[in-house]
């Protein structure tokens, strides 16, 4: 481990952000780990694990607040659920009615939660609400801070949408997810979600109509694009810096779509042909539309979904796809065959950008000037489910 990057075990007492500090919220099969590092970035000290033993799919902080946490667990005595923390992990509560589907009318078979994959707190002028997308696919919202769950929106049980998600055979390889729930920062009643599979949708109208957003996206040779059920995306993101301009990175390709239009355009064909541009994670720029980051995956016909010729790398974009560069200084230059899952990889908000991956073998890597050097900072945790970052206010 670089001496410039030391890591601590959290001294007891400590449960808030330092001011200016970055914590990292580490997601993985076995437990969650939280990282708080210093306003350089330089030094971490290591808090957890949390829920040691349950799957934990995604771990976020209430930016509202700056202090509440919400876990998504799949434990193995209560089956699905959610946790909450106001202290910053020192202590937590389960949900007292996490995400669950609605009673199965006669004759319909009805589904249950595996478990919740995705949380996204609501808009700025939602205080205590949130999102969750479940596998088999589901939208649920709490408006009591995670505490109750309640479906949302016409989406979990319309007909045409339950067809286009398909079944819990279909889709990933641990269940079909939805995923990427989106808020617009202008609009509440505004959202973005993605169906793996079953496409990118939008409401405009708070939940109350989708439609999908499918135009220009590609799905495996020998299948209709026509068809939502086919369209596979993995990750879609909104920009900050514009919030009508989204990335994605699909099963089939990276793209870009800028609003009012509803075409997405593949970017990723300027990616370097023996690369490819197939992977999972999409991370934007917090102020710079023009900038994104990708880590490409093995797309070949058997899907390795591994690192390409076992030598990882970040791409970046900083012209709006015409162009990548790759990223790999201090990364493994062979025999790595990682994989990076679709919240695996996360931007702070800090100049430079800092840059964190988290991969399959339960390594935490960073990048504190926006992907140019690479340094691990955490090794031979569980496999890394999600990895989120954020950055505490400077001090005055």
């Amino acid at each position: 481990m670089p001496d410039s990057h030391d890591l601590q075990p959290t001294p007891a007492g400590v449960s808030t952000p330092r001011d200016g500090s970055t914590l990292l919220l580490v997601a993985t099969r076995k437990g969650a780990w939280i990282f708080h590092g210093n306003a350089a970035r330089t030094d971490w000290m290591v808090d957890g694990p949390h829920f040691l033993g349950h799957i934990i799919n995604h771990v976020v902080l209430d930016p509202r607040d700056g202090n509440t946490l919400l876990a998504a667990a799949k434990t193995g005595h209560l089956g699905p659920t959610i946790f909450r923390s106001n202290d910053m992990g020192a202590t937590w509560h389960e949900a007292r009615r996490p995400p669950a589907f609605a009673t199965a009318s006669a004759g319909d078979g009805g589904r249950a939660v595996d478990h919740t994959f995705w949380l996204t707190p609501c808009h700025a002028n939602e205080p205590d609400a949130w999102y969750a997308g479940t596998s088999p696919q589901g939208l649920f919202r709490s408006e009591d801070g995670g505490d109750t769950w309640k479906p949302f929106s016409c989406i979990n049980d319309d007909p045409t949408y339950r067809t286009w998600m398909g079944t819990v055979q279909d889709g990933t390889p641990d269940g079909p997810k939805l995923h990427s729930v989106i808020v617009d920062p202008r609009d509440p009643a505004h959202l973005y979600v993605g169906m793996s599979g079953g496409g990118v949708h939008e409401t405009v109208d708070g939940g109350r109509s989708f439609t999908p957003l499918l135009k220009g996206l590609e799905v495996v040779e020998g299948f209709d694009p026509a068809t939502p059920t086919f369209h596979d995306p993995h990750c879609v993101r909104l920009c900050p810096g514009n919030p009508d301009r989204l990335y994605q990175q699909n099963h089939c390709g990276i793209y870009r779509l800028d609003r009012p239009g509803d075409t997405w355009r593949r970017i990723g064909r300027n990616m370097p042909p023996e690369v490819g541009d197939i992977g999972f994670p999409m991370v934007v720029h917090p102020r710079d539309a023009q900038t994104a980051w990708v880590f490409p995956m093995d797309g070949q016909t058997v899907w390795p979904r591994t690192s390409p010729n076992g030598k990882p790398a970040a791409y970046v974009t900083r012209d709006g796809g015409e162009s990548w560069h790759r990223l790999d200084r201090g990364l493994p230059a062979e025999q790595a065959w990682w994989t990076v899952k679709r919240q695996a990889m996360c931007a702070d908000t800090c100049d430079p950008v800092g840059l964190y991956v988290g991969t399959t073998s339960g390594e935490l890597w960073m990048s504190d000037v926006e992907g140019g050097t690479w340094t691990c900072i955490a090794r031979h945790l569980p496999e890394i489910y999600a990895v989120e970052a954020w950055t505490g206010p400077a001090p005055a």
